[in-house]
C-alpha cells in the first residue's frame, strides 16, 4: 500500500496538472486581445466623387466631384449635380448618428443611367481607450440592366479591423485624405487605385447595405436621384491590452481556479484520512528540550 507521503505527492501532482490543463484550455493566464464597445465620432467631410454609367449610345459615363482638379480632367463628361446633406443626432448625446445624403444628377431626355459609383469621405474618431483618428470613406457601387430613376440606400458605416488597436496614446497613421484632391494626374482619381490603396489599411470603414433599391420609370426631363441614409452605429473595437490589465486578468484567473482546486484537494485529503486509504502510524512529537534530557540520561 502506498505511503502517505507518496500519495500526497501523486494527488498534488494530478491537481497541478489539471490546473494548468484548464488554464491552457482557456488560452492561458495572459490576456492577448480584448474588446470594448464605443460609438465613434463620425462627421461627413462633404467630399464626393461620382461616376454615373450611361447606356452605350451616350459615350459611356458622366462624372463629377468636389475636387476641381478631377472635374477639369472630365471634359464633356462633366455634369454638375445638386447635392443636399444633413447629419442628425437622434439621441442628443453630442455625436452624430446618421447622414442624410441626396444627389440629383440632371440628364437629357435621351440619357439613361445604368449604374452608379460613388465615394463619400468621413472623419472618424475613437476616444475611449486610445485616441484613434482617421479619414475614411463609404464606397457605393450598383449597376443594373434596366435604366433607373433613383437609387435608394439605407446602410451602416461599419468599422473593419485587420489588427487590434493599441490601448493608449494617439494613433493618426490613417489621418490622411482618401482622395488626393490636389493631384493633376488622372491616375490619382482612378477608382481601382483609390479602393486598392484604401484596402491596404489595417483599419477601414465599409458601407454595409445588402439591399440597395433601384427604382425605374424616370420622366423625360427628371434628374437621376441618389438618396442615401448612412448610419454611424456603435462598434466593437478590438485592442491590445496594457500591462496592468494583463496582470489584473491573470491574477483573477489564477486565484479563481486555484481556490477551486485547493478545495478539491482538501476534500481528497480528508477522505484519505477518514477512510484510512493508506496505512498511518501516529507519532508523538516531543519538545526539543525533553529530547535533549532523555539523551543525557
Amino acid at each position: 500500500m502506498p505511503s502517505l507521503t507518496n500519495l500526497q505527492f501523486q494527488v498534488c501532482n494530478i491537481v497541478i496538472q489539471q490546473f494548468y490543463t484548464l488554464l491552457s484550455a482557456h488560452e492561458g493566464l495572459w490576456l492577448k486581445r480584448s474588446s470594448y464597445e464605443e460609438q465613434p465620432t463620425v462627421r461627413f467631410q462633404h467630399q464626393v466623387l461620382l461616376v454615373a454609367l450611361l447606356g452605350p449610345d451616350h459615350d459611356g459615363f458622366l462624372a463629377w466631384s468636389t475636387f476641381p482638379a478631377f472635374n477639369r480632367l472630365q471634359g464633356d463628361h462633366l455634369r454638375v449635380p445638386l447635392v443636399s446633406t444633413r447629419e442628425e443626432d437622434k439621441n442628443q448625446d453630442g455625436k452624430m448618428d446618421m447622414l442624410h445624403f441626396k444627389l440629383e444628377l440632371p440628364l437629357q431626355s435621351t440619357e439613361h443611367v445604368l449604374g452608379v459609383q460613388l465615394i463619400l469621405t468621413f472623419s472618424y474618431r475613437l476616444h475611449r481607450m486610445s485616441t484613434f483618428v482617421m479619414q475614411s470613406m463609404a464606397f457605393l457601387q450598383s449597376s443594373f440592366a434596366v435604366p433607373g430613376s433613383q437609387l435608394y440606400v439605407n446602410g451602416d458605416l461599419r468599422l473593419q479591423q485587420k489588427h487590434p488597436l493599441s490601448c493608449g496614446g494617439l494613433d493618426v497613421r490613417y489621418n490622411v485624405s482618401v482622395i488626393n484632391g490636389t493631384s493633376p494626374f488622372a491616375r490619382d482619381y482612378d477608382l481601382t487605385h483609390i479602393v486598392a490603396a484604401y484596402r491596404d489599411r489595417n483599419v477601414t470603414t465599409v458601407l454595409m447595405d445588402s439591399d440597395p433599391i433601384w427604382l425605374v420609370g424616370r420622366a423625360a426631363e427628371a434628374p437621376f436621384v441618389i438618396n442615401a441614409i448612412i448610419r454611424y452605429p456603435v462598434e466593437v473595437i478590438s485592442y491590445l491590452p496594457g500591462f496592468w490589465e494583463m496582470i489584473k486578468f491573470a491574477w483573477i484567473q489564477y486565484v479563481s481556479i486555484l481556490l477551486i482546486f485547493l478545495w478539491v484537494f482538501e476534500r481528497i485529503k480528508r477522505f484519505v484520512f477518514q477512510n484510512q486509504v493508506v496505512t498511518t502510524i501516529p507519532v508523538t512529537i516531543m519538545p526539543q528540550g525533553e529530547l535533549y534530557k532523555e539523551h543525557l540520561s
